[in-house]
């Protein structure tokens, strides 16, 4: 019996970079039921937390010492798995939900579940380019885009700003699968994302509060 098979599954969630991922998945998870419910501003500020502890599952897993090669093949699949959630199935959510479920917006969320996938999938295949270069526009890029573009949705009726967002995530979804070189961010970058992170959720809770 080798080491894998003797570690239990729970075991894993005691590990602090996966009880990171599990709090994005959270986040994703509350997005998700505020964008059925049609809270916009809600759905967004979920999504931009799960990106923010995206983001700091990695960061801490590298700093921890001591950590085995299962844990790392372990954590490195469930942020993958996580990633399909909250940067794939919570964006199609979004788009069907803000387009009334018509079934005109059903090929876009297709779309949108299927480039995530592929895209995470060709990732843990082949990885970088290379320490410091994507190949194609990351998925949670794609999250930080949308959230920014909500920010003029009160400037646009509704039929025309879901034709925005339909319109700008058919584009995210083709350079997710494009080869265009992209900078991974990283470092002082962090910093950077904490900051829009908060003042974002700032912006949208005020939103959400006026119309109370």
């Amino acid at each position: 019996m080798n080491d894998k098979q003797q570690i239990s599954v729970l075991s894993f969630i005691k590990d602090l970079p996966n009880i990171c991922s599990l709090l994005g998945l959270m986040s994703a998870v509350v997005g998700i039921y505020f964008a059925i419910q049609g809270v916009f501003q809600a759905a967004i500020i979920g999504v931009l937390w799960a990106v923010l502890f995206d983001w700091y599952d990695g960061i801490i897993a590298r700093k921890m010492k001591g950590r085995t090669k299962v844990q790392d093949d372990f954590g490195a699949q469930l942020d993958s798995m996580i990633d399909i959630v909250s940067f794939g199935i919570l964006p199609a959510i979004i788009l069907l939900s803000y387009g009334n479920y018509n079934i005109l917006f059903l090929p876009g969320a297709f779309v949108i579940i299927a480039a995530s996938v592929i895209r995470l999938t060709y990732f843990n295949v082949y990885g970088l380019i290379d320490s410091k270069t994507y190949k194609g526009f990351p998925l949670d890029n794609n999250v930080l885009i949308l959230a920014f573009v909500f920010l003029f949705e009160s400037f646009f009726r509704q039929s025309t700003f879901s034709i925005i967002i339909y319109s700008l995530l058919m584009i995210l979804s083709a350079l997710n699968l494009s080869s265009i070189p992209t900078p991974k961010f990283g470092g002082k970058w962090v910093y950077v994302l904490v900051a829009y992170v908060l003042v974002m959720t700032a912006v949208f809770g005020w939103i959400l509060l006026s119309r109370v």
